[in-house]
């Protein structure tokens, strides 16, 4: 199934990084881009949409108005050069707040989102994944079978069990994409999946024909965590 998207926004650059962004997500479809919300309200109340991505500040009628008056529930994600409203974006219950110029690895972060939600809304149980940027492709690779995550200062590897990945990412960034009771930080360079640990014999754990050192000060958390 497409997710369905809607673009708002009064400036055009806007609207085309938006565009480019999700252009790299295949199961993502953009039925329709306005440069107002007048246009974009009737549109969205004649359709069936998943999600709109929203612009505050505009003529003629605001986001947050045109918010309250689309006619059935759709997740709104609100993409903003300006921070101070996003408490009042809460209150009308968006999805999320993207601040311009919004950086590519956050919108990643934003798309997982809704795609949880159009999951569990229309009862699609899929296997999780994140995506990778690749030699200017955007790799799809499912969690259950990465092995682990090495950093290398501005680049990292993910492993999975016959290929390795290299992608200009931090490692602390795409930790923050894993699932936190699958996946432990065991060194300043490791990321692991602790269901792929064979063995841990002193400061080093064994995955597969891997052998990772554990950093001193993760040793403690790490021994609990895999042990318990």
């Amino acid at each position: 199934m497409m997710i369905k998207c809607v673009l708002i926004d009064n400036e055009p650059l806007a609207l085309k990084t938006i565009q480019n962004y999700i252009n790299n997500f295949a199961n993502f479809e953009i039925t329709g881009t306005f440069n107002n919300a007048l246009d974009a309200l009737t549109f969205i109340n004649n359709n069936t949409i998943d999600a709109v991505f929203l612009d505050i500040k505009m003529p003629m009628m605001t986001g947050f108005e045109l918010i309250r008056l689309i006619e059935y529930k759709t997740k709104i994600i609100i993409t903003t050069a300006f921070r101070e409203f996003a408490a009042e974006s809460y209150d009308l219950d968006v999805l999320d707040y993207l601040i311009k110029p919004i950086p590519f690895p956050r919108f990643i972060k934003c798309i997982h989102k809704i795609e949880a939600d159009f999951n569990l809304k229309n009862n699609i149980k899929i296997e999780s994944h994140i995506f990778i940027k690749v030699d200017k492709k955007m790799i799809k690779i499912m969690i259950d079978e990465i092995l682990f995550i090495e950093g290398m200062k501005e680049y990292i590897k993910v492993i999975i069990r016959d290929k390795t990945y290299i992608t200009h990412k931090s490692l602390t960034s795409l930790s923050e994409e894993l699932p936190a009771d699958r996946f432990i930080r065991i060194h300043k360079s490791y990321t692991i999946a602790i269901d792929k640990v064979k063995s841990i014999e002193g400061n080093r754990i064994q995955i597969l024909s891997y052998t990772l050192p554990i950093g001193r000060n993760y040793s403690k958390d790490v021994k609990n965590k895999i042990l318990e």
